[in-house]
């Protein structure tokens, strides 16, 4: 009895449309895309000491949210993000 209803249950699910789908964010690296245009951007790793010395003043600190305290500094061209006071990422605002 087991098997009889076994495959028209297999086969209504195939005919089904799948209940959930995903797209594929395809973002380029802004990285190499800012090295192309000119812009320079703090690495991974340095620290915030570093990011001022070698960069500058920043036109704009956010003050750290959550925990681990993420911190943002803004630059004219880039956003800096730290944990604690270490660069994890460094994004830069493309012209449109």
């Amino acid at each position: 009895m087991r098997h009889r209803l076994l495959v028209p249950l297999l086969s209504l699910g195939l005919l089904l449309p799948p209940l959930a789908s995903a797209e594929t964010l395809s973002i380029g690296d802004t990285r190499q895309e800012a090295a192309r245009a000119g812009v320079k951007m703090p690495e991974n790793g340095m620290t915030m000491k570093k990011v001022e010395m070698w960069f500058g003043e920043p036109l704009k600190r956010y003050p750290a949210v959550g925990d681990p305290p993420i911190t943002r500094w803004e630059y004219a061209n880039y956003m800096v993000y730290f944990e604690y006071d270490r660069v994890i990422t460094s994004v830069w605002k493309r012209k449109r």
